[in-house]
């Protein structure tokens, strides 16, 4: 008994006083559903690291959004389901794409790494990394726009599709202005470290949830 007391204390203080996680469930598909994230300084990136925890029981040729940054001229950086189930994401251009195993019902934990300097892009899932591919060596992405979660914005903030919207839960995502180490994203999959994004931190964030989203509290 009090072995479990000392542990609830320490699991309390390392994460900042608080049993509880947030989570974003999204149940069904809509064409007006999602969350604006604030991010804590300008997307101004030369390199990143960007991880989310998934969960979809949608199936098929089916895209699905998981994560949206939009200036008022491009789409800055957007993370997908592709309709072959391939993941991929995208740079004012044309993406780079990754055959992993399906997502699934089932949570899996992600982190897409980039850097500008080398072109170097990689998937993480589950811990494990995929092959590295060469995808837009020197370019920056810009700030001025906005984050969004559930939905893929064509303009500024709006003309949302349907048939891309994301149906799920998605929780813990984190963006970094570097690439972290292969140890850290894989410390990160097995909770054994509280590494925060110094751009996006879940713990932190400030969420502004439109349309059939709630936003939970989960236990870790």
């Amino acid at each position: 008994m009090r072995l479990s007391l000392v542990l609830l204390i320490t699991i309390s203080a390392v994460f900042g006083g608080s049993l509880a996680f947030r989570s974003v469930v999204f149940p069904s598909e809509t064409s007006n559903s999602y969350v604006e994230m604030t991010p804590q300084k300008p997307l101004t990136l030369k390199a990143f690291t960007l991880c989310m925890r998934v969960a979809t029981e949608l199936s098929g040729e089916r895209e699905i959004i998981l994560f949206a940054y939009r200036t008022p001229d491009y789409d800055e950086l957007n993370v997908w389901r592709e309709l072959d189930g391939r993941l991929s994401f995208y740079l004012s251009g044309s993406g780079v794409l990754f055959k992993v195993p399906d997502l699934g019902s089932l949570q899996n934990h992600l982190c897409f790494t980039w850097d500008s300097s080398s072109g170097a892009a990689a998937l993480f899932m589950n811990g494990r990394k995929s092959v590295t591919k060469i995808y837009r060596k020197a370019h920056t992405i810009q700030p001025g726009g906005r984050v969004l979660i559930g939905q893929d914005p064509d303009n500024f903030l709006g003309g949302f599709d349907v048939k891309q919207s994301f149906v799920g839960e998605i929780s813990d995502v984190n963006l970094w202005d570097s690439v972290l180490s292969d140890a850290e994203v894989q410390n990160l999959f097995h909770q054994r470290t509280i590494q925060k994004g110094n751009v996006i931190d879940w713990e932190t964030v400030d969420l502004t949830p439109t349309g059939e989203v709630e936003v939970i509290n989960v236990n870790p």
